[in-house]
């Protein structure tokens, strides 16, 4: 569930970024156009599209258009805060394989999403594993799973993933992992963003923030590779620690606040 390439200084000053961005589009510039030397990605509103999910439920098809939604209303009122247009991603639900501006992507790779093409890209047969493989159910579970990947959007239009893509190049492999660490849990903290107002919004129910927080505790790398392997190599880890994932969910739910999201200038 990552930003990466596909999105799964040292990038220090990252919310500073943040709020230059703002600060530019305030006046006019797009930063994404100085970043990438040319016209930011094309305006998108958002879409479902479904590639081979005949066999996937119509209600399940619903949920993940409707948290997509919720995502939206959150991401733009925070943009419209600061007089600015949310750029809005599009979804791309699949089965078996599917191919993004990214490359192409197997099941097995897990939801991602793409800043080539500003799509979210989700296997809906990855929520029966969350369920069954991972010990991770309820529908805010699955929530959580799209809020995070949403994250990278975020992070793609506030140009976080762009700096960060073009300093991996230069990163060794063990130097990547520890960025992407940082990455992902800012994902994970803008999902926790998402969460605080929809709370707010009196949408949750018992138990929701707990599924949310399990979710986090089960796809944690040292609790994956133990289940994998019986093992852990935290060298190689690229998502965060159970406990790191949890925390910084946790932390963007209790003040939803951009500011609260900095993994790249605190103490993870």
């Amino acid at each position: 569930m990552g930003g990466g390439r596909r999105a799964g200084g040292g990038l220090s000053g990252i919310i500073v970024l943040v709020v230059l961005f703002f600060a530019l589009r305030a006046c006019g510039i797009d930063p994404l156009e100085m970043l990438a030397g040319g016209p930011g990605g094309s305006d998108q509103t958002t879409t479902t599209q479904r590639q081979g999910t005949s066999g996937a439920s119509d209600e399940m098809k619903q949920f993940v258009s409707v948290v997509l939604a919720e995502t939206e209303d959150t991401w733009n009122g925070i943009f419209e805060s600061q007089g600015l247009d949310y750029k809005e991603p599009a979804m791309v639900l699949f089965t078996d394989s599917v191919r993004s501006a990214c490359g192409f992507a197997s099941a097995a790779t897990g939801p991602f999403y793409c800043p080539g093409d500003q799509k979210v890209y989700l296997d809906l047969g990855f929520f029966d594993q969350l369920s069954r493989r991972f010990e991770a159910s309820g529908d805010f579970a699955q929530a959580y799973v799209v809020a995070h990947e949403v994250g990278h959007h975020v992070q793609n239009v506030t140009g976080i993933l762009p700096r960060f893509n073009q300093m991996r190049q230069r990163m060794s492999q063990a130097e990547a992992n520890a960025m992407s660490i940082r990455v992902e849990l800012q994902a994970d903290c803008f999902a926790g963003i998402w969460a605080h107002y929809t709370a707010q919004k009196g949408l949750l129910e018992d138990g929701d923030i707990e599924e949310a927080l399990n979710a986090a505790n089960q796809i944690g790398d040292d609790t994956l590779q133990r289940r994998t392997q019986g093992y852990v190599v935290p060298e190689s880890f690229n998502h965060g620690t159970s406990q790191q994932r949890r925390t910084w969910f946790a932390r963007g739910l209790k003040s939803g606040r951009l500011a609260d999201c900095d993994t790249f200038n605190e103490p993870i």
